[in-house]
């Protein structure tokens, strides 16, 4: 259970799984969109942290079978992801630029989010793509200052 939950349903099996479960993840917030209280800013707050505190369970548990940060975990780039988009008004636009505002972050791993991944189990697994979300929703706030939606 603990392989399927950090792989976000085997997805961490497929090349680019990173990539692809941050965009299932829109796709998946997009949904939830829809549904009553499916906007509530808090409890996709609370979402966001019992995906992150589960990550970083799930992350430690396969790390003995997998390694350090497997590229098969990928309920690191969901939290990210969620991350991202905490606090924004609900936008599609928001949502696809801060889609590639994680990557970028995730990926390029710029401004000391490299060092987090250097913390232990799970932990380190999560806590550099939950930077990449701080920093893309940041971004984001800023971009919104400027750009109306």
């Amino acid at each position: 259970m603990n392989k399927l939950i950090a792989s976000w349903g085997g997805i961490g099996y497929i090349k680019g799984g990173g990539t692809i479960a941050a965009a299932v993840t829109c796709g998946l917030v997009y949904l939830l969109w829809q549904i009553p209280y499916g906007q509530n800013a808090w409890l996709f707050l609370g979402l966001t942290i019992l995906i992150t505190l589960l990550g970083i369970y799930v992350g430690d548990k396969v790390e003995p079978f997998w390694g350090k940060d497997s590229s098969r975990v990928v309920i690191d780039e969901v939290s990210g992801m969620m991350v991202t988009i905490l606090f924004l008004p609900v936008n599609v636009y928001i949502l696809l630029i801060g889609f590639v505002l994680f990557r970028f972050f995730d990926i390029l791993k710029p401004l000391y989010i490299r060092r987090l991944e250097a913390l232990p189990g799970g932990t380190g697994v999560m806590l550099d793509d939950v930077a990449a979300g701080i920093y893309g929703n940041i971004v984001l706030h800023i971009l919104i200052l400027f750009v109306k939606f």
